[in-house]
């Protein structure tokens, strides 16, 4: 009874991780929320065959859209539909993300996103030269307006690299981003279009996972007075059997 009261008890806390990890993302651009169920397994072994553990079982990411928000700032972008951005992961890999609060680093000139990632362009990271104007257009195309020119010299700088591989094998990494089974590489989609001063917000439904955190809170508490009770059980046996 205690080891099944703690493992139950153990789980519960990892799936309050997951849950709390989702609440504390609801202002994170383009986040999407982790899912979690629990399921029953049998324990093996001499013993009750009633025995059941319960276990936590993490079942992928939540690929449903966020809500739109209106920045109108000219380097902030939104996915219009599915898709993802292609920038690079902090070990050199490709990977994807949804996150287009995008910004130009004023020393290199290299366009990044908030979290830092370096942008991939039609051949490699984005550099984008001083400009007094930049535009991106609903296709990805960057378009920029040196310093000291006028409107009319407005030229495109590069393109963003907007993919939409198959859902099946897009995973989501420890660092948020997300990368194609074995390694691979997504390749250009030109049917992504992004929408200009815009950006996704997290698809976190919060009274959802606020109830989630109550009820998970109640079922740790439950799981830990059952380890009390069969403790105290157990003192209740001790105790018969020296009186016998």
């Amino acid at each position: 009874m205690i080891y099944i009261a703690m493992t139950g008890a153990k789980q519960t806390e990892y799936a309050q991780a997951i849950n709390t990890n989702n609440l504390a993302n609801i202002s994170t651009t383009a986040f999407r929320a982790d899912l979690h169920s629990f399921s029953s397994i049998p324990i093996e072994g001499p013993g009750v065959d009633a025995r059941v553990n319960a276990v936590v079982d993490s079942y992928g990411t939540d690929m449903s859209l966020g809500p739109l928000m209106n920045t109108r700032n000219d380097l902030d972008i939104a996915i219009e539909g599915p898709g993802f951005i292609a920038v690079q992961a902090p070990d050199g890999r490709e990977a994807y993300t949804r996150a287009g609060d995008l910004r130009v680093d004023a020393a290199s000139g290299l366009l990044t996103n908030g979290a830092g990632h370096l942008v991939i362009g039609e051949g490699g990271p984005i550099a984008l030269p001083p400009s007094a104007k930049r535009e991106i257009g609903n296709d990805g195309t960057i378009s920029v307006q040196p310093n000291g020119s006028g409107p009319e010299t407005i030229t495109k700088a590069d393109r963003l690299k907007l993919v939409n591989p198959d859902p099946a094998i897009v995973f989501k990494g420890e660092d948020g981003l997300f990368y194609l089974e074995d390694d691979a590489i997504a390749d250009a989609d030109v049917n992504v279009r992004v929408r200009n001063g815009m950006l996704e917000r997290s698809n976190v439904n919060v009274a959802k996972t606020l109830v989630n955190m109550i009820e998970l809170a109640r079922q740790y508490e439950m799981q830990v007075n059952l380890i009390k009770e069969s403790e105290e059980n157990a003192d209740a046996a001790a105790q018969m059997m020296r009186f016998g």
